[in-house]
């Protein structure tokens, strides 16, 4: 049977370079959305002056990438947060389950022990 092979593990430099022209590509993108929307609106506004119209589209843009740039931290910081619960928990769980094991070993060896050292009373 063919089975895919895993993919080998990438240069963390092509990597990191990967990150950044991704971050690259999604803030040019929430920019240009940006531009977009202020277009819209100086078209709504048909008595802003050309200077004017430039003048909101620049504030509009720079207004919205501030808040774009907060929500992203934000869902940043709470996906932080998640991950090191998530770890804080699997390490609890871990822990939980090795004892378990331990005291299940121990119970298991007491109980062989028992067994063998009663059967070899019992057969004299």
């Amino acid at each position: 049977m063919n089975r895919p092979r895993p993919a080998a593990s990438p240069d963390p430099r092509a990597e990191a370079l990967a990150h950044q022209v991704e971050g690259y590509l999604l803030a040019h993108t929430e920019r240009e959305r940006a531009r977009q929307e202020a277009a819209v609106l100086c078209d709504r506004l048909p008595w802003l002056t050309t200077a004017q119209a430039q003048d909101l589209t620049r504030h509009y843009t720079e207004q919205r990438l501030t808040l774009t740039r907060s929500a992203l931290r934000a869902t940043a910081n709470r996906a932080e947060n998640l991950r090191r619960e998530y770890e804080e928990r699997y390490a609890a769980l871990r822990r939980t389950l090795l004892r378990r094991h331990a005291v299940v070993a121990s119970l298991l060896l007491l109980a062989t022990g028992t067994v063998s050292a009663t059967s070899a009373l019992l057969v004299r």
